[in-house]
């Protein structure tokens, strides 16, 4: 198995280690709080977070990921305010329910990664890699707090018409070089990369990233994958989404054996024991 190097991220003063020899992958659980993401059973409301926010405490899940906004191909755009609403009151439930857990806000702009941050969230993940925003990377940097710098071409809206590449692979890996500088240069610590499976890329792309997915230990950071019951999964197999758990735990497996560190999922319970059977593999 390729082990990824030892990393530790600061989440609000404790250190959470990541995959190494001795400490397994973690599990980032997803929670909805929108009407329209393409899996129906992510989407929460506010009333009922907590009762997902349990459930996949017990399961496993080392984060939760909170997100006010669509990010599947062709969601409707949503103002930043209604997004800050939707996101807050539920972290601010969830932690006061749940003090020790450790929240990710899933957002690609700035003043929704602050408003979050200030009501207790530990981590920014922004699928848009700080493209969409100007004052992401100072943001976050200012805030100290862990960043997941993911690659994505375009908006949620035009993303699907930016999949030309000379070599996917190589060409997400020289991208996210760049904008990793530019985090350095503002003097951000905890990195923690995505490829961005499923964002300006097609099935067939995704299915290559996948493959060459060790060849991201160019960089030493931790590698954050995220392929839960996307389209690369259920048209493949000719089903829908709400039939990709399988699918999604194969190729999450996959992802493991390729060095991932860690598995952002719908589904924590099959991620978490993926992680624990792939743990036991000696043959690497």
């Amino acid at each position: 198995m390729n082990k990824t190097t030892k990393k530790t991220l600061n989440c609000r003063g404790r250190l959470i280690e990541l995959a190494n020899g001795s400490t397994p992958p973690a599990v980032m659980g997803i929670l909805n709080v929108t009407p329209d993401s393409f899996f129906a059973s992510s989407r929460v409301a506010i009333d009922s977070s907590l009762d997902a926010a349990a459930r996949m405490l017990a399961d496993g899940a080392t984060f939760l990921d909170i997100g006010g906004y669509s990010t599947r191909p062709g969601a409707a755009p949503v103002e930043s305010g209604d997004e800050a609403d939707r996101v807050v009151p539920v972290i601010e439930a969830i932690l006061s329910e749940y003090p020790d857990a450790l929240l990710s806000i899933d957002t690609f702009r700035a003043d929704v990664a602050r408003q979050a941050v200030g009501a207790g969230a530990c981590l920014v993940n922004d699928v848009a890699g700080g493209t969409l925003d100007p004052f992401m990377f100072e943001t976050v940097a200012g805030l100290g707090v862990p960043y997941v710098l993911m690659h994505m071409r375009g908006t949620p809206q035009t993303m699907q018409t930016m999949t030309s590449y000379q070599n996917v692979t190589l060409d997400v890996i020289d991208e996210l070089a760049i904008r990793l500088a530019e985090l350095r240069a503002l003097g951000q610590k905890d990195v923690i990369l995505d490829p961005g499976f499923g964002f300006a890329k097609t099935a067939t792309q995704n299915f290559e990233l996948l493959t060459h997915l060790d060849e991201f230990r160019v960089f030493d950071e931790p590698l954050l994958v995220g392929l839960s019951r996307k389209t690369t999964i259920w048209k493949t197999l000719g089903i829908t989404a709400d039939q990709a758990l399988n699918g999604t735990t194969v190729l999450n497996t996959a992802a493991l054996l390729k060095g991932a560190a860690i598995l952002r999922v719908h589904d924590v319970r099959e991620a978490v024991e993926a992680v624990k059977l792939t743990q036991r593999l000696t043959f690497f």
